[in-house]
């Protein structure tokens, strides 16, 4: 669909502009008064600011666990949701000033709970006469000022992000978020904040929002030939100047990107995924910096620019709204312009707090619905699936999910020329506490399951391609050598692999030999009881982060794509699961694979 330049230009005007607020100068510490006085002089005017963010909400409004009905709880003793945020800010609006403070978020707000989806798919926000997002109408409550884009906010395509954009009431940000076309931004690129201090020229602080370049891979089929996403450096290298030139006192980034420097997509694009700590280093004017996306917590990390050996300060805040990262910025007037003086940051956690009532209260009625909705029974269950093992065990409830992939794909590929083509499916053991009770099963129970709004993609794969996808994907398992004791804890995630990274192929047989150098793992695979022939072609059902390029997975992202849908991988196993009735493990489980030392089963 086209991309709404008014009301981006109508954004951009407000945000260029500016907000004035009233402000409170701020008494100089007494170690400053005291030198001044030393030499004799005038006390030079000093101010404080504080900057607030939060990033990777993924729709956690309430401190509940949808999947499992009831308040969330974990081992750390963490809390969740922007009600707990929402008190947070209070206190520290309360203790600072609120004139005094602005508050942000990095990005990747929009999907990641039952209450988003159900906003975006059940009753969406884009229906004529929709409702409000519920990330919309807590945010607003809350009070942001500025919103960087993140990866996550295109997962429903640029129409639901766009309805969600005309209901807030704060900018979402994105620098390097271009139109295809010409190339300028689909976004506005910064927000500016003017902050007067009593007897002193007003203070004016730019935020500038970066994205994520692997949109363009993990979002393809929604934002290609319509929006492009360069790299961060390159753009804050372009924007940082120009808000300096425009009066900027001080510039802080809001960067939906981690800070390690690294990529989970291999090269796919001349781009590095998490680079907020690049920006810091390679780009000169800019402050402090919000990082998000990689949903690690990091309170203060000081990066120092190459070009100008200043001290830039990087915080992010642990996801879901358990932390709450706190700038605090110390201004100081001299030779007639503000400098910053020093930034230290730090976090708040959430669960050191109460849910403010008044966010509880505005979406108690959106919650209660998706409540119901998740709890509502589609079927039966014969007996207890649990991904608890699927790690290094060929579990059945992760044979569920390739099942309803193959069925899936069989029946939209009927009538065409790669119907007689034998159709293998890909799944990862996404969660680690994921259960299916036996008896009724709910939506909950098989959302848990499925914890993404994956949706599905049919691949022409060959069997050699399909054999070099089992050997990256057997990378995950850390070498072990035969007779050597077995720790399952320390069995996987070899080299910082996810578990969302591995991936299960069913329709073969094979054995993953974790004695052997990864590269090599992969013994005895055959088609149907006979050795795999590399030249056979087979249909392959993946999900469209991986069929996108998601995990650098080999062949994959340009193999022939022979159909793809709209519809989530979620609700086709629900959709499954309600017309069957029964959820029996004879009708979908199969043992395809088992890991092996020098042939010998690891158990």
């Amino acid at each position: 669909m086209p991309l709404n330049r008014r009301k981006f230009l109508k954004k951009s005007a407000v945000t260029g502009a500016g907000v004035a607020l009233a402000g409170a100068a701020v008494a100089p510490s007494a170690q400053a008064a005291e030198a001044a006085v030393a030499k004799g002089g005038r006390k030079p005017k000093r101010y404080s600011l504080t900057v607030m963010g939060t990033t990777d909400l993924h729709g956690h409004i309430f401190n509940w666990d949808y999947f499992k009905d009831a308040e969330y709880k974990d081992a750390a003793g963490n809390a969740q949701g922007l009600a707990r945020i929402s008190t947070l800010v209070n206190a520290v609006r309360k203790e600072k000033g609120r004139c005094n403070t602005l508050l942000l978020d990095a990005g990747d707000t929009i999907q990641g709970t039952p209450l988003t989806y159900y906003y975006a798919k059940v009753d969406p926000i884009t229906a004529k006469g929709g409702p409000v997002h519920p990330m919309a109408q807590a945010m607003n409550a809350i009070g942001y000022d500025a919103v960087a884009l993140g990866n996550h906010e295109f997962n429903y395509g640029i129409e639901t992000l766009r309805k969600f954009e005309s209901q807030c009431r704060f900018p979402l940000l994105g620098a390097n978020a271009l139109d295809a076309k010409t190339l300028k931004p689909a976004f506005p690129p910064y927000f500016m904040k003017t902050f007067h201090v009593k007897g002193a020229p007003p203070v004016k602080v730019a935020v500038l929002g970066l994205t994520n370049p692997g949109i363009a891979i993990w979002d393809k089929a929604y934002v290609q030939g319509k929006l492009t996403f360069p790299g961060l450096e390159e753009q804050a290298a372009k924007w940082v100047p120009k808000l300096r030139s425009m009066g900027a006192d001080v510039v802080v980034v809001s960067a939906h990107s981690g800070s390690s420097g690294t990529s989970s997509y291999g090269d796919q694009l001349p781009y590095v995924e998490n680079s907020a700590g690049l920006v810091a280093q390679q780009v000169p004017g800019i402050d402090a910096i919000l990082v998000g996306h990689a949903h690690v917590e990091i309170p203060e990390l000081k990066v120092t620019n190459t070009k100008t050996g200043k001290t830039v300060v990087l915080s992010e805040p642990l996801a879901y709204a358990e932390r709450l990262s706190l700038f605090d910025f110390e201004l100081v007037f001299e030779k007639g312009r503000w400098t910053v003086e020093s930034v230290a940051a730090s976090v708040r956690n959430s669960n050191s707090v109460a849910d403010d009532p008044k966010i509880t209260k505005l979406l108690k009625d959106e919650h209660d619905v998706v409540v119901a909705y998740v709890n509502q029974v589609v079927g039966t269950a014969t007996e207890t699936l649990t991904t608890v093992e699927a790690r290094y065990k060929d579990a059945p409830i992760i044979d569920l999910i390739t099942k309803v992939q193959e069925d899936v794909v069989k029946a939209a590929l009927v009538g065409t020329e790669y119907a007689s083509l034998p159709v293998l499916s890909q799944a990862s053991p996404f969660s680690r506490t994921s259960e299916i009770p036996a008896g009724d099963v709910t939506i909950r129970d098989l959302s848990s399951l499925y914890v993404y709004d994956n949706t599905l993609v049919a691949k022409l794969m060959t069997g050699a391609q399909v054999r070099a996808y089992l050997e990256y994907s057997a990378q995950y398992f850390v070498q072990t050598a035969a007779g050597a004791a077995v720790d399952v804890e320390k069995l996987t995630n070899a080299g910082n692999r996810p578990d969302y990274n591995y991936d299960y192929v069913s329709g073969l047989a094979y054995d993953i030999d974790i004695a052997q150098a990864a590269g090599s793992r992969i013994r005895n695979l055959s088609y149907n009881g006979v050795a795999l022939d590399d030249a056979q072609q087979f249909v392959f059902a993946v999900n469209n982060y991986r069929a996108n390029g998601g995990g650098a997975f080999p062949h994959v992202a340009s193999a022939r794509e022979l159909w793809a849908e709209s519809t989530e991988i979620r609700t086709r196993i629900a959709e499954w699961v309600t017309a069957k009735g029964s959820l029996d493990p004879k009708e979908f489980a199969s043992v395809d694979w088992k890991l092996t030392r020098e042939g010998t089963p690891v158990f």
